[in-house]
């Protein structure tokens, strides 16, 4: 956020997070919680502010509540607005009725409830595999890496090796020099929107679709045109009419975040021609591949069409295993990997030995890890599924074939909705967040893996 000069309607509101305050009125309150991020520099110096009506809509309260809270921070001398630019941010310190203490905002009193139940990450707790794996690290193996200086740019030789046979199993013929090791597939993404794509360029994603990728290529300065994802999977024919114009493509076609459907594998067959015979090039997301429910089992990659450098393949350990392990790679052709490498290098010098060495002997057991992953989640999806048509009959959603959460249309402001549930201690996203053009504002992501008594009692303060 503190690099785009536009800052986006949506991203504010996440980042805002709880701002209305237990008394007081809104827009004293929202100009506090902007006061905040000015203060931590989130929103720095020159950004200039959503429109005050597109800022209202995606904190479900009125113009009015907004035009009031700017006016405030402009008052404090934290805004400037003018006739046709709108409002920008001014970054100096305050020497009003805010008092900056160790860059943070102390403003008048206000607190914030805070998050009881966090149902905003799918984000799952690890297998029993990781705590034996960790337990179990070859401290012969670490000498070795103990006596080099621990930065192995690319990745550990062996989890590279590791990760290129899992590709070789899956069907696509790779290489250890075709893995790039990333911490974590965020990473992984941001890596690619900052090096494969130029502000300006037109890059096509999922309508809706991850909120990491959409944030990262935005920052990035690409123009977002977004595919619709319908109930069977990515609009393929959408694709096919706009895919010669764009730079580049990111889908995540084994299973997608945030609705959990997988293409069948004729429609994969499909999106590979068509990315084929446009050129574009595309990154297929498999973070969550590994997280398939249904009985067909796990998909595999993209099939290469007639140019094989034209997919890059992202995915990452922290989904199947744990979170904690951030442990993410890229696949790609040899010159991409060089390039990418390069670029990683900049950020964070080498993903942690450590780290590697775990996922290196856990993705040896990827076949019983996948197992004990699905047979979890489709106890808590069965579970959820119950207490949603239990507690909110109305509620709608297509069933996942993969994934941690449910796509769930709430018939209502679901934007609303979520910032009410904010205030009683419940964290949830709303399905802006999950959209190039802001829309899905009926949605809601749920995640359904948390404990029965804990999904259900959120789901009760969700109304």
């Amino acid at each position: 956020m503190a690099r785009a000069e536009h800052v986006d309607s949506a991203a504010l509101a996440r980042l805002i997070g709880g701002w209305r305050a237990e008394d007081g009125p809104l827009p004293h309150a929202l100009a506090d919680a902007l006061a905040e991020l000015i203060a931590g520099n989130v929103l720095v110096e020159g950004a200039a502010l959503p429109p005050q009506r597109a800022l209202a809509a995606a904190l479900g309260v009125s113009r009015g509540t907004v035009a009031e809270a700017y006016a405030e921070l402009a008052a404090r001398g934290r805004l400037t607005s003018r006739q046709g630019s709108g409002s920008r941010v001014r970054g100096d310190r305050i020497t009003g009725g805010d008092h900056v203490v160790e860059g943070r905002l102390a403003s008048f009193g206000r607190t914030r409830r805070l998050v009881e139940l966090d149902l905003s990450s799918g984000a799952l707790p690890a297998l029993s595999l990781v705590r034996d794996a960790v337990s179990a690290v070859d401290l012969r193996e670490l000498d070795v890496y103990l006596a080099d200086d621990g930065y192995y740019a690319a990745g550990l030789p062996r989890l590279r090796a590791v990760v290129a046979e899992q590709y070789t199993l899956q069907g696509l013929p790779t290489g250890p020099d075709q893995i790039l090791v990333t911490s974590g597939s965020q990473q992984a993404v941001w890596l690619c929107a900052s090096s494969l794509v130029a502000p300006g360029d037109e890059v096509l994603v999922e309508e809706p679709g991850y909120r990491g990728a959409i944030e990262a290529f935005r920052t990035a300065g690409a123009r977002l045109t977004g595919v619709p994802v319908r109930e069977d999977g990515l609009d393929l024919d959408h694709l096919d009419r706009v895919a010669h114009r764009a730079a580049l493509l990111y889908c995540q076609p084994a299973a997608h975040n945030p609705t959990g459907i997988s293409l069948p594998a004729a429609e994969r067959e499909r999106l590979s021609r068509i990315v084929g015979r446009h050129g574009v090039l595309t990154i297929e997301d498999r973070s969550c591949a590994d997280l398939v429910l249904d009985d067909r089992g796990m998909r595999p990659p993209l099939p290469d069409p007639a140019n094989p450098g034209l997919v890059i393949r992202i995915g990452t350990a922290s989904k199947l295993l744990w979170g904690g392990l951030r442990v993410g790679w890229i696949r790609a052709e040899r010159p991409v990997i060089t390039r990418l490498t390069q670029a990683k290098a900049a950020l964070d010098l080498a993903a942690p030995v450590i780290d590697q060495m775990v996922t290196a002997e856990l993705l040896a057991q990827a076949d019983r890890a996948r197992q004990e992953r699905a047979r979890r989640l489709r106890a808590h999806l069965a579970e959820a599924a119950a207490v949603l048509t239990e507690l909110r009959p109305a509620w709608r959603w297509t069933p996942p074939s993969g994934g941690t959460a449910l796509w769930i249309d709430t018939g209502t402001d679901a934007v609303a909705l979520a910032e009410r549930a904010r205030g009683r201690g419940v964290l949830v996203t709303a399905g802006p967040a999950f959209s190039p053009s802001n829309a899905q504002r009926t949605r809601l992501r749920l995640p359904f893996w948390k404990p029965l008594e804990q999904f259900a009692h959120a789901v009760e303060l969700l109304e």
